[in-house]
Parts: structure tokens; C-alpha cells; sequence
């Protein structure tokens, strides 16, 4: 039996989360983006550039700053059937809405014995080393490892950063998908194929 051809391209990590966030919301029309600069900004690194264009304005769209808000309206789109993908623009900031992730997002599914699907994916960055000061620059991925009910992926190379928010937002739990500051700038084999 002939194996299929896979076809590839050398890309940076911020890349190839682009391309993992643009398959899915092609994929599922009940998805979108919401977090601060992600439609006209694209990102703080520029991840969700291109997308605003090509979905508009009813599927990318730039929050207030307000990281309850985000998360909350996040939980709520999730419960309601749609697959929200939300940006927290920097981990440090979840002490801002810890209550909306460790209350609500996290135990939702099981106050309802299971009966409802939280398909959240939210994406935060972390880490230091690029000079963004205190409030710019924790690693608090063991903090919300300790959360039950979450997932929690830390990509390491562009290809695990596409295939892992690929395979997190198809998920219907809530999954926290944590970029390393530093990584954005490495390149990689990322497949065009699943």
C-alpha cells in the first residue's frame, strides 16, 4: 500500500499557531476569537494576523480590557454550543479572572454531571527573558495544572503549536494551550495535513 504524500513548509511557531486557529475556524462556523488587539492588532506577536480579513468582524473580535469579561463571555458561548477560542494575552493576568477558569470554566461540566461541554480553548503566553517586566513575564503553568477540569498543552516545536490548538479546540472540554514567549520565533517542519 502506497503511503500518501505529506506536503510541508519551514515555519516560525506564531505561524503555525496562525495556521492551526485559521483551520479550525474554517472547520467550525460556531467558532471564533475575542481577547484584546486580536482583530485589528492581531496579537501582541501577530498570531491571529490575516484573520480578521478573512473572517470579519462576526468571528475576530478585540475585547475591552477586561479579563473577566473575556473568560466570562468565553464560559458562557462554550455552554451555549459555540467552540470560543479566547486570548489572554499574557498568563500573568489570570489572577484577573481566576474565578470565571477555577469556578466556572473548570467544574462546569461536572456540576452538570457531565451533561454539558465547555469547548474552550484559551490561549495565553508566558515567560520571561523578553523584557516585559513583572507583570509581563511569570510562568504559571504549575498554577493551572493544579486546576481540576482543565487541560493544560505546552507546545514546543511550530509543529506540536498547530497540531495541539488543532486537536484542543476540536476538544469539548476547556483547554489552556500556553505559548513560551521565546518560542515564537523558531522555525520548523509544520505539515499542511492533519
Amino acid at each position: 500500500m502506497a503511503e500518501a504524500a505529506t506536503t510541508s513548509r519551514r515555519l516560525p511557531y506564531v505561524a503555525a499557531i496562525t495556521d492551526g486557529v485559521r483551520a479550525v475556524l474554517k472547520e467550525f462556523d460556531n467558532s471564533f476569537v475575542i481577547g484584546e488587539d486580536v482583530a485589528g492588532a492581531g496579537s501582541v506577536y501577530g498570531y491571529y494576523n490575516g484573520l480578521l480579513a478573512e473572517f470579519g468582524a462576526e468571528r475576530i473580535y478585540d475585547s475591552p480590557i477586561s479579563e473577566e469579561g473575556i473568560v466570562g463571555l468565553g464560559v458562557g458561548a462554550a455552554a451555549t454550543g459555540c467552540r470560543p477560542i479566547v486570548d489572554l494575552m499574557f498568563m500573568d493576568f489570570m489572577g484577573e479572572c481566576m474565578d470565571e477558569i477555577a469556578n466556572q470554566l473548570a467544574k462546569m461540566r461536572y456540576m452538570f454531571g457531565g451533561a454539558a461541554k465547555l469547548p474552550l480553548t484559551m490561549l495565553t503566553m508566558a515567560g520571561a527573558g523578553a523584557s516585559l517586566a513583572a507583570q509581563h513575564s511569570q510562568s504559571l503553568e504549575a498554577w493551572v495544572c493544579h486546576v481540576p477540569g482543565l487541560k493544560v498543552v505546552v507546545p514546543a516545536t511550530p509543529e506540536d503549536a498547530k497540531g495541539l490548538l488543532k486537536t484542543a479546540i476540536r476538544d469539548n472540554n476547556p483547554v489552556v494551550f500556553m505559548e513560551s514567549e521565546l518560542s515564537y520565533g523558531f522555525k520548523g517542519e509544520v505539515p499542511d495535513e492533519e
